[in-house]
């Protein structure tokens, strides 16, 4: 007996994943998520330059100024509130010190521009369709920042607009990386501030948007549906956070485990389970830390790094070969 509606991901419908891929994650708080994911299986990744982005546009604007390397100054920033903000960036950035927010925003522009440059796959959740629109210069800003609603427009993208926007970057990407593989997803975490059917109304938005992209290019724009999984599939708010809203961690857990399934090669998933448990065995804490056991279960793990960049040569562990020797020498 099946108790549950199965979203359906067919096999090869979405591309293989290495560890040796550089990737760039852009979007929504739920890009945040598998980022994190990505990164601890030791993917060569960057996540979310510009902090969460919630619209197309908005992440549509920041991979324009990454490609362009876009070096921010000073009348770029304004100040609310005491502090420093971008209107493309999210509250991260802010700083009660201009110098020390430009120098946080043009560090992580310069990285991302450096792996564009290498870039082999692009995963892109949208969050919701709608956008705000800055009265004083027509701008679509990535955060408000708390400024007053007054100082902006706000409402629902349309289809076509997605669509045009994304019309005219992805050719530019594909000219600087033919091969370029780019994964949009919609994000599973509602936005009900004007309720339910608007959400719904947004999310239909940016799923044929999505669906017309990958018509327009179905050699290079895939789609995973993290968004089925959590409606369909996990219906039931045990699998949401106390807000109701956003996933919990066991439904983003469920999420990346078919998004594993689906992109990852039996050699991939290999690694990913060794850099797991080696993960793991660090996070241990011991009892007796100055013992000559624990020692040896050090000594162990840095065999197993060794073992594992033998066969993976390009996994990083420098970090977790560090803490190893800071834990053995002490």
């Amino acid at each position: 007996m099946n108790l549950y509606t199965t979203v359906d991901i067919p096999k090869h419908s979405l591309p293989a994943l290495s560890q040796a891929d550089p990737i760039l994650l852009l979007g929504s708080c739920f890009a945040t998520e598998m980022g994190q994911r990505l990164r601890q299986a030791k993917f060569a990744c960057d996540v979310n330059p510009y902090g969460v982005l919630y619209n197309p546009l908005s992440i549509s604007a920041a991979l324009r100024e990454v490609m362009a390397g876009r070096k921010y100054m000073p009348d770029d920033l304004f100040l609310h509130s005491e502090c420093w903000h971008s209107p493309m960036h999210h509250g991260d950035f802010s700083s009660p010190c201009r110098e020390e927010a430009l120098q946080h925003i043009n560090r992580r522009i310069m990285q991302a521009h450096e792996l564009v440059q290498r870039l082999d796959v692009l995963i892109l959740t949208f969050g919701t369709s709608y956008v705000y629109r800055k009265k004083s210069d027509g701008q679509v800003v990535g955060n408000c920042h708390k400024l007053p609603e007054s100082c902006f427009d706000r409402r629902r993208l349309s289809v076509d607009e997605i669509v045009a926007d994304y019309m005219q970057l992805l050719p530019l990407l594909l000219q600087q990386r033919p091969q370029l593989k780019v994964i949009l997803t919609v994000s599973p975490i509602r936005h009900i501030r004007d309720g339910l059917h608007a959400n719904q109304l947004s999310k239909a938005t940016l799923l044929l948007a999505v669906q017309a992209l990958q018509d327009a290019f179905p050699h290079n724009v895939f789609y995973f549906p993290a968004y089925e999984l959590l409606l369909d599939e996990l219906r039931d708010y045990r699998f949401y956070a106390d807000d109701l809203v956003h996933p919990s961690a066991i439904a983003v857990d469920y999420v990346w485990q078919h998004f594993a399934t689906a992109c990852f090669t039996p050699e991939t998933r290999q690694a990913v389970e060794a850099c797991e448990e080696i993960g793991k065995a660090l996070s241990h804490k011991p009892f007796h830390p100055e013992s000559e056991a624990y020692k040896r279960f050090l000594g162990q793990i840095v065999l197993k790094i060794d073992r594992l960049n033998a066969k993976f040569p390009y996994l990083d562990f420098q970090n977790e070969r560090e803490l190893c020797r800071t834990l053995l020498n002490r």
